[in-house]
């Protein structure tokens, strides 16, 4: 674990155990309202955290599969899961007809994959999640907090990591 500043955590997981204890911590670290979003390579494990992250909300992770052909994904238990996926997306102008902001403004938690594909479109505050592929099961991720979103559980998710 890095970590390079107070909006910024870097970690490295090395099993799906690593992935699930994430999960839970960010399920119960993430403010209200947030929108997260997703970046990485194909197979990197964006469904797999949000899999993780339902898990710890009492949501049956069989349940939440990859929103690449239905779009948007909701999920509601402890906590209500919104989950978004921008793959397929051709431009901005086709993600804002599925009506984003709805999400965005949702007492929810917005996760959207892919959403380098519709930077444009994001909330002016929110978290991004980058995950890298660096073996068969270890992955690097950053964690940043962009724009406004408050960064205060960042240092808390840190201390609780080690």
């Amino acid at each position: 674990m890095n970590d390079v500043d107070t909006r910024q955590l870097e970690l490295t997981l090395t099993s799906e155990a690593d992935t699930d204890r994430l999960g839970g911590l960010l399920a119960e670290l993430l403010p209200d309202g947030t929108t997260v979003a997703l970046l990485g390579t194909l197979g990197a494990g964006k469904t797999r955290l949000v899999k993780a992250i339902a898990s710890a909300c009492e949501i049956d992770p069989q349940a939440v599969i990859s929103p690449t052909f239905v779009l948007v994904q909701e999920y509601d238990a402890k906590r209500q899961l919104y989950h978004m996926d921008a793959y397929r997306i051709k431009d901005d102008d086709e993600f804002l007809e599925l009506g984003p902001e709805e999400y965005f403004n949702s007492e929810g938690i917005t996760f959207v994959e892919w959403a380098d594909r519709v930077i444009g479109c994001m909330p002016r505050s929110y978290v991004e999640i980058e995950i890298f592929v660096t073996g068969e099961t270890d992955r690097r991720v950053v964690i940043a907090a962009k724009g406004k979103a408050p960064a205060e559980w960042l240092a808390t998710l840190a201390s609780r990591w080690q």
